[in-house]
């Protein structure tokens, strides 16, 4: 008997589920934050930022803007003015009668050049013969008038800072060099010889002036120029090192030291005739006399300046 093929059963038919809700709109995902730059300041305002940028401009200048526009703040202002104008005035008034010392008169001490340099070194050793030592003043295009002293360039006369400044320089050195050719040299050596002639020198300077004072000595540039020659004897004191380090024995050193001494008194007493010894225009008789008592003391004065105050110091130097 005769079969059919078998055929599987039909499946339904396939229905699609209807939604009983309504399906929410898709959104996209939220943007993946950047991270921060390194040179990003969180403190500092970006542009668009909320009440910093440039919507908000007007509300940060009426916070900060108005700050020197007030009325107290420009007070507070011209009071400091003032009272820093009054302490100015009141240190000059006070102090600048001791210290008056200007910027374009220190510059004038420097101003020098190689040839004043040269002539001025061999006037310091060399002083026997040299004339005239009298200084050369300057004086005005215009109405003729003395301004005062020429400057060392044009001047072999006039003292100097260059020269002072470089042998306090070089004896400091030299002395260390000397030290460490000895095998005495430490590192404490710089400061306690640079302390010891910085000593030295201030001590001079000290006695010059009180015995100026006391003698009523008046100079417009009377302190710089005591430090400027009171800087000469470095020169002497270098040579002394140099020849008692280059001869043996003390022999020539002692010779070398007192030549260089006796140069060195020579050489402050002439120079030093203007500022102790200034010309009198007095012609009164009583006035006379006065000034002539005057001229005896600082003629004293300064001969122990020069020669008894000067040997001592330039010993205490060679020897430290």
């Amino acid at each position: 008997m005769y079969q059919p093929p078998h055929r599987p059963p039909s499946s339904p038919p396939l229905h699609h589920p209807v939604p009983q809700h309504p399906i929410p709109p898709m959104r996209s995902p939220p943007p993946v934050q950047q991270p921060q730059s390194l040179n990003s300041n969180p403190y500092i305002p970006q542009p668009g930022a909320s009440g910093y940028g440039e919507g908000a401009g007007g509300a940060g200048q009426g916070r900060y803007g108005n700050l020197f526009n007030d009325t107290t703040a420009q007070v507070g202002l011209q009071v400091g003015r003032n009272a820093m104008l009054a302490g100015q005035e009141y240190v000059e008034q006070n102090f600048g009668k001791y210290f008056s010392v200007s910027m374009p008169t220190l510059k004038s001490y420097f101003n020098v050049s190689n040839s004043y340099v040269s002539r001025k070194l061999c006037l310091v050793l060399f002083p026997w013969r040299h004339k005239p030592w009298a200084r050369q003043t300057k004086r005005s295009e215009v109405s003729g008038t003395i301004e005062g002293y020429r400057d060392p360039r044009d001047d072999i006369n006039a003292p100097d800072m260059y020269i002072p400044v470089m042998a306090f320089t070089t004896y400091i050195l030299l002395s260390s060099i000397l030290a460490g050719i000895h095998g005495v040299f430490h590192p404490e050596i710089l400061g306690y010889i640079a302390s010891m002639a910085f000593a030295i020198v201030i001590f001079e300077i000290l006695g010059l002036k009180l015995g100026c004072y006391l003698l009523s000595i008046s100079n417009e540039s009377q302190l710089l120029d005591l430090v400027a020659y009171s800087g000469y004897k470095f020169i002497g004191v270098i040579l002394t090192m140099i020849a008692g380090s280059v001869m043996p024995g003390v022999l020539f050193k002692y010779i070398v030291f007192l030549y260089t001494f006796a140069a060195n008194a020579f050489f402050l007493l002439r120079s030093l005739k203007y500022v102790v010894l200034p010309e009198s225009t007095v012609n009164a008789a009583t006035s006379m006399t006065t000034t002539q008592r005057q001229r005896q003391r600082r003629i004293q004065f300064l001969f122990m300046y020069s020669f008894l105050c000067q040997f001592v110091l330039m010993w205490l130097l060679i020897k430290s």
